[in-house]
């Protein structure tokens, strides 16, 4: 490909993604801080307790949350001991089928199974932050259309990197021509933190492309994997009570040992059935902590039915979302992915500088190759 075919993929992949990829990254900034906006706006923590304090029963934890919303019935179960310590966080609904944005949340002291907030469900802030960073209020269609303007990024990356060496071919890497127009200086600065930045965009840009892709990921995991860890129990009819989550969650941990538990998905559940409590484990270290290992307890028996690790799609998903918010090396890293983010959005701010300028100011005398000459200095005449 020559040089004109790769900046006219620079130009377009460029000008289709980016007031996109500037939403994505307004919106982005407060969600690398989420954990931390949630502490400041008063989000309820556990009390202070001896260290050695035991752990009520799960099945305490699921009475106490029945008392709370009588009328309502329990889809998961969540622990994130890193960020909320000793709080069981109990997502209900009305059904069993009820989409997650209607979930209703019961925080409950995990050593009490006293309750400690019902919360009404999240419409501030941060969930409008979340929402137009992950599907535009658009569902399904929306998050593919930003995979689809993540993928272009990525593009008009990769271009980008091609044009740049002809570019500097008679520069001095990190000149900025000050004494020359304010469009080309823009044109420098532009040039010089995008290729500063380089890895940074192109982990976010295909990490988030594949974040996009969860509800397919996720939809071809229960088609696949489960369906056949589910086949034994596939024409057999429900049944009529649950056993203890208690006793479920000592198979679990017995049957994964090296492995403690992030999620529960109650029976009927999307990422269950009715005769299992699929408990999901995951690891102990910074790699092994965001990858998850399903154990389906059979509720009638409290026996283990079936315990695999997530095939390799599942896992590249789950390890693709830290990576994206930068959210598994603490505030440090938290901090380093915001500059980043901040010069993102510089580069995409000059970018549409550029492209309006050159509209606006082109002179209609210059040629075609003189044009691209003046943008990517691919010409051998200096630009006057």
């Amino acid at each position: 490909m020559n040089i004109r075919l790769w900046y006219l993929t620079h130009k377009w992949t460029s000008l289709l993604c980016t007031i996109f990829l500037l939403m994505l990254c307004l919106t982005g900034l407060p969600l690398i801080f989420h954990e931390e906006i949630e502490h400041f706006s008063g989000v309820v923590e556990a009390p202070l307790m001896a260290a050695d304090t035991p752990d009520a029963s799960l099945d305490a934890i699921v009475t106490a949350a029945k008392q709370a919303r009588p009328n309502d019935v329990i889809q998961f179960m969540f622990w994130d001991a890193e960020e909320h310590p000793h709080i069981t966080q109990v997502s209900m609904s009305e059904r069993m089928d009820t989409p997650p944005d209607e979930f209703k949340t019961v925080l409950l002291d995990s050593r009490t199974a006293n309750i400690l907030d019902v919360p009404p469900p999240d419409k501030g802030f941060m969930y409008i932050m979340l929402k137009l960073h992950t599907d535009m209020f658009a569902g399904l269609p929306g998050t593919l259309f930003l995979g689809l303007m993540g993928l272009l990024f990525v593009a008009a990356v990769v271009s980008g990197i091609v044009l740049y060496q002809p570019f500097m071919r008679k520069l001095d890497f990190g000149t900025v021509r000050k004494e020359k127009s304010q469009r080309l200086k823009w044109l420098d600065v532009h040039n010089l933190i995008g290729i500063v930045t380089i890895v940074w965009v192109l982990v976010v840009g295909i990490t988030g492309s594949i974040n996009t892709l969860s509800q397919i990921i996720i939809a071809i995991w229960q088609q696949d994997q489960m369906a056949e860890m589910l086949q034994p129990y596939k024409n057999l009819p429900p049944p009529t009570s649950t056993g203890s989550l208690e006793k479920a969650m000592q198979t679990a941990r017995q049957a994964v040992p090296d492995m403690h538990p992030s999620f529960v998905a109650f029976p009927g559940s999307m990422f269950s059935s009715p005769h299992h409590y699929t408990i999901f484990m995951k690891g102990n270290t910074p790699l092994t902590s965001r990858l998850l290992k399903p154990a389906l307890i059979d509720t009638t028996t409290s026996e283990l039915t079936d315990t695999r690790d997530m095939p390799w799609y599942v896992k590249t998903l789950l390890l693709s979302q830290p990576l994206h918010f930068g959210d598994y090396g603490g505030l440090p890293l938290k901090m380093l992915w915001t500059l980043f983010d901040m010069f993102a959005i510089v580069v995409l701010g000059s970018g549409l500088y550029l492209w309006w300028g050159r509209r606006k100011h082109t002179d209609k005398r210059i040629s075609e190759l003189e044009q691209l000459h003046l943008d990517f200095a691919v010409d051998l005449k200096e630009p006057k």
